[in-house]
């Protein structure tokens, strides 16, 4: 990790093709379905707002569609609104790599803030693990593991 930035970085193989992980990363059924109770409200288009909602009203984080190239790669401006520490600390950004590996799909994540010892790393790595898992189990088995963060 560079001096100055904290990263976040999570590697999964997932049994499925590069069009049916993106499916479920973009649109609405599949995001509700591993989410833990989230959505995504945006069109997924560069320069694109989006927002995440927690259950049906309050939004926790926002930014902006940075990179979509289906179905190779996502990339989103982020920031977090509802913990005063993370708030604080501006726009991190999220990139999702896919790529199709022997049969499966190597799904790489890699969330970063230009800021050392942030707050928003250490929260989403608790969250991405429970959330990738979710996505996961349910492009391979049709269920999800977990309904929710432990709140």
């Amino acid at each position: 990790m560079a001096e100055g930035k904290s990263s976040f970085a999570y590697v999964t193989y997932i049994r499925t093709t590069p069009e049916k992980l993106w499916a479920a990363l973009t649109e609405e059924h599949f995001i509700k379905q591993y989410w833990l109770g989230i959505a995504f409200e945006t069109d997924w288009k560069v320069g694109s707002p989006w927002r995440m909602v927690y259950q049906g009203d309050e939004v926790t984080d926002e930014g902006e569609v940075v990179e979509a190239d289906p179905p190779r790669r996502l990339a989103l401006r982020w920031r977090h609104l509802r913990r005063p520490g993370v708030a604080d600390e501006g726009f991190g950004l999220c990139v999702i790599a896919i790529e199709p590996v022997d049969g499966a799909v190597k799904l790489t994540l890699d969330h970063s803030i230009a800021r050392a010892h942030s707050q928003m790393i250490e929260a989403v790595s608790g969250g991405w693990p429970m959330v990738l898992s979710n996505l996961k189990s349910l492009l391979e088995t049709d269920r999800t593991l977990l309904t929710s963060f432990g709140r």
